[in-house]
């Protein structure tokens, strides 16, 4: 089977609007691009972790939309014009699109991913390209957390760099689990996720399943329920967005046994002294590392040294 794609390239203030009306006539979907990439007038669009940006729109956006073979594209592209009010006809062109094994070509995007001095993230089609190196075997999903973001990496090399044979880790947010496995992998004793959405949850317990690491993973409420409702952690990592993490400060800082550290990512360079404002009543917090203008911070409590830049 083959079908044909619909561009148009059209103003940003018609983009979205034009998107969901070739919906509704009969497009199977449409996604929004931006028609300058590749040029010195393209613009990045881009969110925290688990944010979309407001508008997924540019100044000048090519629509794409694809379609059966056998519909009219000009009739599809009229009745979406006059669905939105637009007086005149957007110009488009149409491409062939022919059937493909999207299996293999999906698999084809995501290769493992190299972290730190010896992690691979690796999807469970490909072979680990370092069999002595810290393997962990998982596919992109909903959850949020494969390794690609630096906010995640950042983490995942603070876990590597200071091992923890034998202590206690607390992963609040933990998506994917990623962050739990790791820490499981360099020597932790006990370890505990926790995420609001039941389908990371979820995720996150098959993915420690398929690594063979024992996590115990909770929703916020069965968490204050469980035998870790007052438990204080050697370790405490949190990898959400920057304005949670300040609204959180107490609760994370107070989860956190005397001695013991506090990793927080999802901050943005430019937000690093705000949160770390936050938490300096409870523990003193500086920045560990940077990658591509996002930041890990971290501190111990008890002392009141804030910590060098790695």
């Amino acid at each position: 089977m083959s079908w044909t794609e619909i561009v148009i390239e059209i103003a940003r203030d018609h983009a979205e609007a034009l998107s969901e009306a070739l919906m509704d006539v009969g497009a199977l979907s449409v996604s929004v691009e931006d028609a300058d990439e590749g040029t010195d007038a393209e613009k990045p669009l881009f969110g925290e972790p688990g944010m979309e940006p407001t508008e997924a729109a540019w100044d000048h956006s090519r629509v794409v939309a694809l379609t059966d073979e056998d519909d009219d594209q000009a009739v599809i592209v009229a009745a979406a014009a006059g669905q939105i009010g637009l007086t005149t006809l957007p110009k488009f062109t149409t491409r062939k699109v022919e059937e493909q094994d999207w299996v293999r070509l999906t698999q084809s995007q995501f290769a493992p991913i190299h972290i730190g001095k010896n992690i691979w993230v690796v999807p469970s089609w490909h072979e680990a390209p370092d069999a002595n190196g810290l393997i962990l075997e998982l596919d992109p999903g909903l959850a949020f957390g494969t390794g690609s973001h630096p906010t995640t990496r950042l983490c995942m090399e603070w876990l590597e760099a200071n091992p923890a044979p034998g202590k206690t880790v607390l992963d609040y947010g933990c998506g994917s689990g990623i962050l739990a496995m790791v820490a499981k992998k360099v020597g932790a004793g006990e370890v505990v996720g926790v995420d609001i959405d039941p389908q990371a949850i979820e995720s996150a317990a098959d993915n420690a399943q398929r690594n063979k690491c024992e996590i115990e993973y909770f929703l916020p409420d069965t968490f204050a329920q469980s035998k870790h409702a007052t438990q204080r952690f050697d370790i405490v990592v949190a990898n959400i967005l920057s304005s949670p993490l300040k609204l959180m400060a107490p609760m994370l800082s107070g989860r956190v046994a005397d001695g013991g550290a506090l990793i927080l990512s999802g901050v943005l360079a430019r937000q690093a002294e705000e949160v770390a404002a936050a938490y300096a009543p409870f523990i003193k917090l500086g920045v560990w590392a940077e990658q591509d203008g996002w930041v890990a911070l971290h501190g111990r409590l008890g002392s009141d040294v804030v910590p060098a830049a790695r």
